[in-house]
């Protein structure tokens, strides 16, 4: 530890010697030197982004500081004589890439595009060069299917058999309403434990608050739901569902209750796809998916990827109820799709072991 502090003292002084006699030639050499000795060295690292900085030359200024606050988030602990020289480069980060994005959106309006002009995805692309929009991908918590499109929310239009199932809606709520009504409720908590794993870090964990009423679970029609619920069933075999032993189909009636607020989160799978048939909703819903938000509609599909993050609330009066299943992903073709149904059950086989 004492060579470690002897060398350090070393080109320290050296620097600071060289700094102090305006020698920027012999300053630089000696950060360098110290640094391609430890790239660890955060001092060093700061020491040369702050000279980059007094030379004018911020881009080289910020690749010294963004390596450092990298080193500094990978390491053990850092000392309290290094938290000042790291908050000031967060703080040079900060303004020069906002210096940057009104830079470039500066230049792209003098040539006519702008987010108002520009394409939906140019747009896209400029908020998230700009840092005003994160970037988001998929991040299945299972199991990831390489190749396919990210693309948070899909088209109602782009699937034939949405019309079918949007023109039950009418049935399937008088249906919904009856089961809300049964003496014998079937609404229990979405989010429970099984009794041998770790139960899911969730707020909504056993709360009534995102309630669910099964028709498919686990693959099968749930108890008594193919006598009470036969329009939904009916509207159900219409979509392209995933059948998996012991695992799908899975659909249900979902409900919110005012006030409640799913958190954001990460779906198990990138190879389905989530569908909403809106039943009852009121003001003050919605759902982001991605960095995009949209409200539910009653009667009109909402088709997203729960494989990118999401949330949902119910910021209305009364409870916001919907029927929710899966499908396929379209750009997974058939033989991919016999494939992946295997793999699922295999997966399934070895938990149960």
């Amino acid at each position: 530890m004492a060579g470690t502090m002897t060398g350090q003292m070393t080109w320290l002084d050296q620097a600071r010697d060289a700094h102090r006699r305006g020698d920027v030639a012999a300053e630089t050499a000696v950060l360098d030197a110290a640094i391609r000795a430890d790239r660890g060295n955060i001092a060093a690292l700061l020491a040369m982004a702050e000279l980059k900085r007094s030379l004018a030359d911020d881009r080289a200024a910020g690749s010294f500081y963004r390596l450092a606050l990298g080193t500094a988030a990978q390491a053990r602990s850092v000392p309290p004589t290094l938290h000042p020289g790291l908050q000031r480069a967060e703080q040079f980060i900060a303004a020069t890439e906002r210096a940057f994005a009104d830079h470039l959106l500066g230049q792209l309006r003098g040539a006519g595009i702008d987010a108002a002009g520009a394409t939906p995805r140019v747009a896209e692309a400029l908020r998230i060069l700009a840092g005003e929009q994160p970037l988001y991908l998929q991040q299945p918590s299972m199991f990831y299917f390489p190749g396919l499109a990210q693309r948070p929310f899909f088209e109602r239009a782009d699937f034939k058999w949405v019309e079918a199932v949007e023109a039950a809606t009418e049935t399937i709520r008088a249906e919904l309403l009856a089961l809300a009504g049964n003496a014998a409720d079937r609404f229990g908590p979405y989010v429970t434990a099984s009794p041998d794993r770790p139960p899911p870090n969730n707020p909504l964990l056993d709360k009534p608050d995102w309630g669910a009423a099964w028709l498919w679970k686990d693959g099968a029609v749930a108890d008594g739901m193919d006598a009470l619920c036969p329009a939904a069933l009916a509207a159900l075999e219409l979509a392209p569902q995933p059948v998996i032993p012991g695992r799908a189909p899975i659909a249900l009636f979902s409900r919110l209750t005012p006030g409640t607020h799913i958190q954001p989160h990460h779906g198990l799978l990138n190879t389905r796809l989530i569908c909403h048939l809106p039943l009852i909703v009121p003001d003050g819903c919605g759902l982001r998916v991605g960095a995009e938000t949209r409200s539910w509609r009653e009667g009109e599909m909402l088709i997203f990827d729960d494989s990118f993050e999401h949330e949902a609330w119910n910021r209305g009066a009364s409870d916001r109820t919907i029927l929710l299943f899966e499908i396929w992903r379209p750009d997974i073709d058939v033989d991919e799709r016999a494939q992946l149904t295997r793999i699922f059950a295999a997966i399934d086989t070895y938990a149960g072991q």
